[in-house]
């Protein structure tokens, strides 16, 4: 068994406890891309990542409000950390 495969098996048995905590890692994670990007000044460049993170923590958001499948609420999850750790990185290194 995969880790990706343990932890869905995981994710999916404590769907709800996981899905508050999960919101709150997205959100907190996505106002400090948001914020880092803004730091570098307000282009075109940071507007656009700033519609990225936005656009990643909303679906992940929607995706629990709307009660979809815990896998796909997972790859969100997934898909919002990554984001918003490259655009963090992204601009320390910018």
């Amino acid at each position: 068994m995969t880790l990706y495969a343990k932890i869905n098996a995981d994710f999916s048995e404590n769907y709800i406890g996981y899905s508050a905590l999960a919101i709150i890692a997205s959100t907190c994670l996505g106002s400090i891309a948001i914020m880092a990007t803004l730091l570098n000044g307000n282009s075109t460049i940071q507007m656009f990542l700033v519609f990225l993170s936005v656009v990643v923590c909303s679906a992940h958001n929607a995706a629990i409000l709307t009660v979809q499948k815990p896998k796909l609420v997972l790859d969100l999850l997934i898909a919002s950390l990554v984001v918003n750790t490259l655009i963090i990185l992204g601009n320390g290194l910018y």
